[in-house]
């Protein structure tokens, strides 16, 4: 049979584009404050909400008033609500997400929103000096999935921030990571203190606690079909694609993640067949990012061999990438009853 393959696929973005691009992604376009849904039992996501919009309130408010009120929220206040950064800090599928694209959409003017990835991927296309200078104009920029993986994205992160905060730029971040703690566990962090403490001095922090909402009280993930009823399965779905596991680790090794999104874009399922623990780190990050633009998108996903959970292996999981892992998981796992039901 002649099945679509993500491996045949070859996206391109331009510099442009990439800019272009920087808005939330299809999921989260009609996200907004109201259509979020606090857990009564965790009153940190209804604060994170007040919160949210008391930071819009003060981006739409310094940008309208011009250098004057610029002065007064450029100074050097400690306290969270004179800072130019907000952080949201908590765990995997809490809704920082849904926030930080609320957050977005309530802001005036221009404004960018890239996921970390996609930011870092920008200044490699248009130099950092065209990056802060494009994005200088802007009054806010919104980054998902914040992360400092390793010491040369440390610097370069740090360096934009700054840059960009001093022009008068607000920023906003999701994170699973408090900012003074990100990079432990994945390199030499004590190298890079003072770089991190100096960008997580720009941030306010909002806690939002809670459990995985996409999960709750919910079934497990369906488990893996066999390679006959996925491949026929692949067949009766219009628009899906159809690939071995170990032939898409191998092609992704070769695609930058910036260009993940553009891969699966119209793409109505992903079937993979023989999947099985990543054998390394390298691969397992790239898994993770390829969930990311997936869930994204709202791409469902269907699977023979190992089931999704099984994607990351003990080691990973106690590692210095546990929560990437966890989201990752818990992002494909949505996403395969998402097809299941459909």
């Amino acid at each position: 049979m002649n099945f679509a393959r993500l491996v045949d696929r070859r996206p391109e973005l331009t510099p442009d584009e990439m800019v272009q691009a920087m808005t939330p992604p299809p999921r989260f376009e009609s996200a907004r404050f109201e259509t979020y849904i606090p857990n009564p039992d965790e009153p940190s996501q209804a604060q994170a909400v007040r919160d949210c919009s008391g930071f819009v309130e003060r981006v739409n408010a310094a940008s309208a008033g011009g250098s004057w009120l610029r002065g007064i929220f450029g100074g050097k206040k400690k306290q969270a609500e004179g800072k130019r950064g907000l952080y949201l800090d908590g765990g995997f599928g809490v809704g920082k997400t849904h926030l930080l694209a609320s957050l977005w959409h309530a802001t005036e003017g221009l404004k960018s929103y890239g996921t970390f990835v996609e930011i870092t991927n920008l200044v490699g296309a248009l130099g950092f000096a065209e990056t802060v200078r494009r994005l200088s104009e802007h009054r806010l920029l919104a980054i998902d999935e914040f992360e400092l993986d390793d010491p040369g994205d440390t610097m370069l992160v740090t360096q934009l921030i700054a840059k960009l905060t001093d022009a008068g730029v607000h920023v906003a971040a999701t994170s699973n990571t408090l900012p003074d703690k990100l990079g432990e566990g994945r390199f030499a962090a004590v190298d890079f203190l003072r770089e991190i403490h100096a960008m997580s001095e720009r941030f306010g922090v909002v806690r939002v606690d809670g459990p995985d909402y996409r999960h709750r009280g919910l079934p497990e993930a369906p488990p893996p079909t066999s390679d006959e009823e996925l491949s026929r399965l692949a067949e009766a779905t219009d628009g899906s694609t159809f690939d071995d596991f170990d032939a898409l680790c191998g092609y992704l090794a070769g695609l930058h993640p910036s260009k993940y999104g553009r891969l699966v874009d119209d793409i109505t399922a992903v079937h993979l067949s023989g999947v099985r623990a990543a054998p390394d780190q390298d691969v397992a990050l790239r898994l993770v990012a390829l969930a990311d633009r997936l869930y994204d998108r709202a791409i469902p996903v269907r699977v023979s061999g190992e089931p999704l959970s099984a994607l990351f292996t003990e080691e990973m999981l106690q590692g210095g990438y546990r929560k990437k892992y966890l989201r990752a998981i818990s992002r494909l796992t949505a996403l395969s009853r998402d097809l299941t039901r459909s």
